[in-house]
């Protein structure tokens, strides 16, 4: 893995976590189009410490007012706001996600990172965003949610350990099927990508940096955390008046291609 690698992996990761495309499809496409050594899962991890970083200084009030919440509800045992209401949300909302990522680690880090594979998940995945935001009512703002709709949301999240599914396309899909605003549904995702993304993290990094903290992988993560910033700003600010369809025509465009340079390469 060298710097120039490393930067352009980190870009990308940086614009397609938030974006509803798939960071980990682009990830494990990006090497294998160029010819380049997949660095792997770990390496993939560790640049989602930049996205983590991007998130957490992107929403800094909100994580502020959160973490007063959940001590508010530790202290007095009740819930009695929005904000504590929100973080017990998000917990739910993790909980599928941590549970599903244990059970399917290995598939991930394998089987799941078959470019086929992730070239039917851009596409059935579009699909399904488009359809959700084509017809579902933008109705609910994000202080009418349900427990029942964080445990939704949450499971939809297990299903972007495939690399295509997208974690915020498929969290933002299931929120607008649930009949949330693009914004809600759109802050939602984010937020709540804040523990699963800190709990991989934990988990995978050591592993990426087991040969100690390289400049390649110093480069990665800036890069990631810097794009990353941008795309929560403008996806927010775009949703705010625009739908998703252009990220559903992306992922169509992107899985067509990935399936017809499978097929040329095996001709």
């Amino acid at each position: 893995m060298n710097v120039l690698h490393a930067l352009v992996l980190g870009l990308v990761q940086g614009l397609s976590e938030f974006l509803p495309i798939s960071s980990s499809a682009h990830l494990s496409l990006v090497p294998w189009v160029f010819g380049w050594e997949d660095p792997g899962l770990a390496f993939d991890v560790a640049l989602h410490l930049g996205t983590l970083a991007a998130v957490l200084w992107y929403f800094r009030q909100e994580w502020v007012n959160l973490s007063r919440a959940a001590f508010e509800i530790v202290r007095t045992r009740r819930i009695t706001g929005d904000e504590q209401w929100r973080a017990v949300c998000i917990v739910i909302a993790t909980i599928p996600g941590a549970i599903g990522g244990l059970m399917l680690e290995k598939y991930a880090e394998t089987v799941f990172r078959a470019p086929a594979l992730t070239a039917i998940a851009l596409i059935v995945m579009g699909t399904l965003l488009w359809a959700a935001d084509r017809f579902a009512p933008q109705t609910r703002p994000l202080t009418g949610l349900r427990w029942t709709d964080a445990l939704l949301i949450g499971i939809a999240q297990v299903f972007a350990l495939i690399p295509g599914v997208s974690r915020s396309g498929s969290t933002m899909t299931a929120g607008r099927a649930l009949g949330f605003d693009r914004t809600s549904a759109a802050t939602f995702s984010f937020l709540m990508s804040m523990p699963i993304t800190a709990a991989a993290a934990v988990l995978k990094v050591p592993e990426a940096l087991r040969e100690g903290i390289t400049l390649p992988i110093v480069v990665g993560i800036v890069a990631s955390g810097i794009s990353g910033w941008l795309a929560i700003s403008v996806l927010l600010k775009y949703v705010s008046t625009k739908s998703f369809g252009v990220f559903a025509a992306y992922r169509w465009v992107l899985g067509i291609a990935v399936l017809v340079l499978i097929f040329m390469r095996k001709g």
